[in-house]
């Protein structure tokens, strides 16, 4: 029998059955689909309606629309149901549908309710007739069609989702049939105790066939006797709207979309530490009877994922609650479920980890890289093929650290952790950031190549780059806690660092500025890079600006009027007497109490190689060393007292403390070539003499640096540098 064939006593139909709407002006929400203008609306009101399929859960008005659809149309309208039927009626269907076309041209809109339940081959038996006309397809289902319909068919039909309908459509469909006289409670005078209405909204939670049978029962029961005479009066109290509703069973599918939309919102609750969303949708999956070593295993996945580092013991709480509730079982392993998802709302929250898919995304996308060779395993052919030879062991070093590279060569300065600034995370990040960038300073290319040939008492080492085995690293370290100890800057601050080299200077100071400007001068294309990449992470506003370019000229690629809390820089004064005037150019661009801090290394006070030479050689190498830091020389012809001098003419109150360092260096031949190509070649020595006069490579190397820090008043700015010094007494004194 066609489903919507009348009855022959509609009175004898339930509630919901005759106050199914006839016309879309009866048919009431959905309007994001039947709002006047909407696709939907003008195919039915025109009668030109292509294959669709209504997707939603139970109430939601699938079935009803249809029917409104069969009232309308001049299409013949067959209807089955895909849980009653099967491929013998869709036949018949077929049958009688080809025949309507041949012999009166007429279409067949074929209703197919639940269509879901229809397995694979039961649906691919509709679709030829759907594609070459035949049918045009209606089909209904509360499963997602693209999960659960064949995708042939999803391909040609419209999907129209319907929501569950809102508390104010609910009103106005108890209200409809309150009213109604021919098909509802219109002969009667209906009344209802304050809330009582809203209760029976409430409960139905969206839908209006509950909503329906619940008021049909409510209105029925409450007089002795049904139908009273026309005109009565039926009074619905709230104790009896509550006993004509019952709570609706939790709508969760384990094996649906609102399983997978419920852990959805869960997970999203938890990541967007909202802890009463948490526990909202949580109590919805445990009332529903979701297997709560599910929730257990989804809680962990997020620990790790989404709290991460900035709470390392989060994973550890949700594996102890799940143990617990193991042992415990329901009712009381409640508490745990709850215990952990409270814990994980309000922890503070980072995704570092996902710095490993990144690293897997550059493992399948690139060609592989060999591992450096001092990071290989020695114990087989160390001899042979200098397998781990230059690693540096790290707790031979103060801290248990020392800067070399662990990443292979075409991947050094690439960043896959990225640790935040919260929780935990917080306590390391300056730390990793500082031995990153230390790295960076201290060795910028692969330390060791494998020997590919082997020869006996062969030890020769390829592209050594000078500074990788000493404890440069951890003196650069020291050396910026001492430069920066006590400055305090507003978090509003714009800070200039000239020779940011990688940026071990820039990075405390961006630390201090978050809401300020930060501009780096570097010498290289290859350092901005570096830089760049490191603050990829931040917003764009909030990135530094990194220009290529000598400190000198920087100022003049500064917008006009630019000033900065802070100026810093690394041997920016190597050629004294001819870089001096940047001292000038920095004062200019000082605030009132903006601050100085440089590092400046003094050549004339660091170890010369001649001290490290055979006795040979060594007569010959200092003599060359007389040239090499003659007057002449702008970077090695000056020494402390002129660095004081040029300093306090400008800055007269500048602090200037000298720290030796001493570490250990590795001269290699590659780097004994290249202090031979740019000084030593006029010793009179050839390249391999040279190269050979250092009986040992590795030597204790001794480097003076001087921290030079300053704070003053720009009141006298245009004032001479000695006017400026003698201001400054008298105002002292």
């Amino acid at each position: 029998m066609n489903l919507f064939e009348a009855s022959l006593d509609t009175n004898e139909e339930p509630l919901a059955a005759r106050m199914r709407p006839r016309t879309l002006d009866e048919y009431i929400g959905q309007e994001h689909i039947l709002g006047k203008g909407r696709l939907l609306r003008r195919a039915i009101q025109a009668d030109q309606l292509s294959s669709v399929i209504f997707y939603g859960p139970p109430g939601t008005g699938k079935t009803t629309l249809a029917r409104v659809i069969a009232n309308t149309t001049k299409s013949h309208f067959s209807t089955l149901n895909a849980v009653l039927s099967g491929v013998k009626e869709l036949r018949s269907e077929i049958d009688e549908a080809k025949s309507r076309r041949e012999m009166y041209g007429m279409r067949t809109i074929l209703f197919i309710d639940e269509v879901h339940r229809w397995n694979k081959s039961q649906q691919d038996a509709l679709l030829p007739w759907v594609e070459n006309g035949t049918f045009i397809l209606i089909g209904a289902t509360t499963e997602n069609p693209y999960f659960e319909v064949n995708a042939a068919l999803v391909s040609r039909s419209r999907v129209f989702q319907l929501k569950k309908l809102t508390d104010e459509n609910l009103m106005s469909i108890a209200m409809q049939a309150i009213n109604d006289r021919e098909r509802g409670y219109g002969r009667f005078h209906v009344s209802f105790e304050e809330g009582a209405l809203e209760h029976l909204v409430s409960v139905a939670n969206g839908d209006a066939r509950s909503l329906l049978n619940a008021l049909e029962l409510a209105v029925e029961t409450t007089p002795d006797s049904f139908p009273p005479p026309d005109g009565s009066d039926i009074y619905i109290s709230k104790e009896t709207a509550e006993e004509s509703i019952q709570r609706k069973a939790v709508l969760y599918d384990k094996e649906g979309d609102y399983h997978f939309d419920v852990i959805s919102a869960f997970i999203k609750s938890l990541r967007g530490s909202d802890p009463d969303a948490a526990l909202y949708w949580l109590a919805r999956m445990v009332a529903a009877g979701e297997d709560p070593r599910f929730i257990f295993r989804r809680m962990e996945i997020l620990a790790a994922e989404d709290v991460g580092m900035a709470d390392p013991y989060a994973v550890a709480v949700v594996e102890a609650d799940a143990s617990a509730f193991d042992r415990i079982g329901l009712p009381e392993g409640r508490f745990h479920l709850a215990h952990s998802a409270i814990y994980l709302s309000t922890a503070p929250k980072s995704n570092s980890a996902l710095g490993f898919f990144d690293a897997l995304a550059d493992v399948e996308k690139e060609k592989a890289e060999e591992v450096p060779n001092h990071l290989r395993d020695p114990s087989r052919d160390s001899k042979g093929f200098g397998h781990g030879e230059g690693y540096m062991y790290p707790h031979s070093y103060r801290d248990h650290w020392v800067a070399q590279q662990y990443l292979p060569t075409g991947l050094q300065g690439k960043i896959y952790y990225k640790p935040g600034n919260i929780g935990y995370e917080s306590t390391i990040r300056d730390e990793v950031m500082l031995r990153r960038e230390a790295q960076l300073e201290a060795v910028t290319e692969d330390l060791y190549k494998e020997n590919l040939t082997f020869s006996p008492g062969d030890k020769a080492r390829d592209k050594w780059v000078e500074r990788a085995l000493s404890g440069r690293s951890e003196s650069l370290l020291s050396l910026v806690r001492k430069l920066y100890a006590g400055i305090d800057i507003p978090r509003y601050a714009n800070v200039l660092v000239l020779n940011a080299s990688h940026g071990l200077l820039l990075w405390p100071l961006m630390k201090r500025n978050p809401e300020g400007l930060s501009v780096a001068s570097v010498k290289t294309s290859e350092q901005k890079e570096i830089i760049e990449h490191f603050s990829s992470e931040l917003d764009k506003l909030l990135r530094p600006l990194v220009i290529v370019s000598d400190p000198k000229s920087v100022f003049s690629a500064l917008e006009e009027g630019l000033e900065f809390s802070i100026v810093s820089g690394r041997n920016v004064l190597s050629r004294l007497e001819k870089d001096s005037e940047i001292l000038s150019l920095i004062r200019e661009r000082l605030e009132d109490d903006g601050k100085l801090a440089l590092l400046e290394s003094i050549p004339v006070l660091s170890s010369r190689l001649s001290d490290y030479a055979d006795e040979k050689s060594r007569e010959k190498l200092r003599e060359a060393e007389k040239t090499i830091y003659s007057s002449d020389n702008p970077l090695t012809s000056w020494n402390k007292n002129e660095l004081e001098t040029r300093v306090r003419n400008i800055f007269p109150l500048a602090d200037i403390e000298y720290v030796e360092e001493r570490e250990e260096r590795t001269l290699t031949d590659a780097a004994l070539k290249g202090f031979y190509a740019q000084s030593y070649s006029i010793s009179g020595l050839t390249e391999s003499e040279f190269v050979s006069a250092f009986p040992s490579q590795t030597v204790k190397w001794s480097n003076t640096v001087a921290v030079i820090r300053s704070g003053f008043s720009k009141e006298k700015k245009n004032s001479s540098g000695k006017d400026w010094q003698e201001t400054m007494m008298k105002t002292s004194l």
